[in-house]
């Protein structure tokens, strides 16, 4: 790393003290250089990939995982936390400042600094080799992602296919050579980028390319030289090593110190949730298999995994009456994004103006957004990255952090560092002069990603170290952003974002009314798949024996047989792109999202039961969520801060009622 942090630290170790301004503030500065110059690299590698990109980070990721290993690896520093731990003074710091001393501790045991030199040794070596695997697998996933393109010239092979998709999948075609493609006559390309593979599984009518598309996705990065198969295997057994050095029996215990949970929590919820969804996925299937009889289909005695997604979209149409590209022209971004800011200003009392401008971008579709108080006065800013761009950004949507608010890095010595971070989604572009025309499914996203960008945006924590979601067990990180996914169903919401991006008319009140009945149609099937997830993490990294009988597949299929009621196809090798578990903050951790589902339904409920036409009340509800939720960073447990803002502990009858599976 740069000779300036490595004089820092040195220069720390020699002069630490156990105090605030002698310990904390100087390591938070150092820190905070690195993580703010890797971030936007890390960033820059996910929305704008290239060959000497990859080379450069190939060069310095070595280098900086080892001075991360020297940093949190250091005796001077952690005596100073475990000395400010047992002194006098201890009873005399906030919630926060314990917390921050106990996470510190904690950290650099589960970063080795207890191991002998031998094994610690060992244990540096498995970290560079794990942070190097981590990102050939994301890379593999991309190039896999990127390489599938599948022709159409035969008009009959896109009957049913939406509009929207076809013209992706013309000026996809363009840009490989066929200039005269058109939407109506071709030819097109399909790929595997999340608006084009969702649009085939949803609305081909050709059973064929259904079959070789979805067979085509869940073999990604699963053969050649973009094969994950053996990065899996060495990313499972090294984890396991690393475990097994810092003295527990498997990785998932490791992982559960930075967790609300336990092992036996997790893999609890994931079964109660899991029995609570069987019996309507077979009713769900059921339904499926009687309509597409209804239809005529040769397949309804047979239905298979590349049918599901279709058929599904035939019922819900036919159940409720909505066509998902016949709403596309009311669910324009510009009016999304009006809709979901005058929600935070009605919620959270913030203004959100647009900023553009005042700082370079990394693509001209990137918007700058600048979040202030009541008075006008800038609290944060943040980026908005929208469409997909399948060949230079990884797919998926997240929020990164480009500074977190502080105090320590004040720059007038005064005020706190505001924070900015990054929105980025994987959206439907826009097309032949329209804007982006969005699905219901996107909508939810950017909700999503706006209500984890909140915690960060809104945070009063001036500690940078548990400011926005830092420092907040991982299982609760997910609430704020299922929290606000919630408010699509609203019907103030939906009214205020479903507006034609001509004319400006607002969804009749009959649609509004069959989208919100439409939530929970088929809600326990797709609970079972995000479980199938969770249950295959859990096992891989407690009961999986690198090298055993057992493959990574087997687990995967065995798992499968109790959350897919169709047998996972036997060549599906799904667990090689899940990015998530290999190559994300998620490994051990998938359960995380349904941990924080429950938190977050539960919370939404208090809004409810205060009334959502009571404009009074739900500013005031609104108001103590930002207050706690939002504010409150991991600066206090993620329990006592759900309890200040609920006034009881969390239920999990609310997320049930939500998902339909209450009896």
């Amino acid at each position: 790393m740069g000779c300036k942090e490595e004089r820092d630290l040195v220069e720390l170790e020699a002069t630490v003290e156990p105090t605030w301004p002698k310990l904390v503030e100087p390591l938070e500065k150092i820190i905070d250089r690195l993580s703010v110059v890797w971030g936007i690299v890390n960033h820059l590698n996910a929305v704008k990939d290239s060959p000497e990109l990859r080379y450069a980070i190939e060069e310095v990721q070595p280098e900086k995982v080892q001075f991360q290993l020297r940093l949190s690896q250091s005796k001077p520093i952690f005596y100073a936390f475990k000395a400010i731990r047992e002194s006098s003074s201890w009873e005399s710091l906030s919630d926060a400042q314990k917390r921050i001393v106990e996470a510190q501790i904690r950290d650099a045991v589960l970063n080795g600094i207890s191991l002998e030199d031998g094994k610690r040794q060992q244990f540096n070596e498995i970290e560079q080799e794990l942070e190097k695997l981590a990102q050939k697998f994301e890379e593999n996933v991309l190039d896999a992602t990127k390489k599938y393109e599948k022709l159409v010239t035969d008009k009959k092979d896109i009957e049913g296919m939406p509009t929207t998709a076809l013209a992706m999948a013309a000026q996809k075609a363009i840009s490989k050579g066929y200039e005269n493609a058109t939407v109506e006559n071709g030819p097109w390309v399909i790929t595997l980028d999340g608006p084009s593979y969702r649009s085939v599984m949803q609305h081909a009518r050709n059973r064929f390319l259904r079959e070789e598309v979805y067979r085509a996705y869940v073999t990604r990065a699963s053969s050649g030289d973009l094969n994950n198969t053996p990065i899996i295997d060495q990313i499972l057994k090294l984890r396991l090593e690393k475990a097994k050095l810092l003295g527990y029996d498997n990785y998932a215990e490791v992982s559960m110190e930075k967790k609300m949970a336990t092992v036996s929590k997790a893999e609890e919820l994931i079964e109660e949730l899991r029995s609570a969804s069987w019996s309507s996925a077979i009713q769900d299937m059921e339904d499926i298999k009687i309509f597409a009889k209804g239809q005529n289909a040769t397949e309804a005695d047979e239905l298979n995994l590349w049918d599901i997604k279709f058929w599904s979209e035939r019922l819900r149409e036919s159940s409720y009456h909505i066509n998902e590209e016949e709403l596309r022209p009311f669910l324009s971004l510009p009016k999304v994004i009006d809709g979901l800011f005058s929600l935070a200003k009605m919620l959270f009392a913030v203004d959100i103006d647009p900023a553009d401008g005042l700082a370079p971008v990394w693509n001209e579709d990137v918007k700058l957004y600048c979040v202030k108080d009541s008075y006008g006065a800038p609290m944060a800013y943040f980026y908005f990255d929208p469409y997909s761009r399948p060949s230079e950004k990884h797919g998926g949507a997240w929020v990164s952090v480009v500074v977190g608010r502080s105090r320590a890095l004040s720059r007038d010595g005064t005020s706190s560092r505001l924070p900015i971070v990054h929105i980025v989604c994987n959206q439907t572009p826009p097309l032949a002069g329209k804007p982006s025309l969005m699905t219901f499914r996107e909508v939810e996203a950017v909700f999503h990603e706006f209500g984890h960008a909140l915690q960060h945006m809104l945070t009063k924590q001036d500690e940078g170290f548990v400011s926005g979601n830092r420092g907040i067990e991982w299982d609760a990180v997910e609430l704020p952003s299922t929290f606000m996914e919630n408010w699509c169903y609203q019907r103030d919401t939906l009214r205020s974002i479903a507006k034609h991006y001509e004319t400006g008319e607002s969804l009749p009140e009959e649609v509004c009314l069959k989208l919100r009945s439409a939530r929970t149609f088929r809600a326990g099937s797709e609970l079972l798949r995000q479980l199938r997830f969770a249950s295959v993490d859990m096992e891989l990294h407690t009961k999986y024996v690198p090298g055993g009988s057992e493959s990574v597949f087997d687990i995967d299929h065995r798992v499968g047989q109790k959350t897919h009621l169709i047998p996972l196809l036997p060549e599906d090798r799904f667990l090689c792109s899940l990015t998530h578990i290999f190559a994300d903050d998620y490994a051990a951790g998938y359960y995380s999202y349904q941990w924080a589902e429950v938190l977050a339904f539960d919370a939404f409920s208090a809004f409810e039961e205060a009334g959502l036409d009571n404009d009074k009340a739900i500013k005031e509800m609104g108001l103590k969520f930002r207050e706690t939720i939002l504010a409150l960073g991991g600066g206090k447990s993620p329990l006592e801060v759900f309890i200040e803002f609920r006034g009881r502990e969390p239920l999990p009858e609310a997320m049930l009622r939500y998902n339909g599976l209450l009896p």
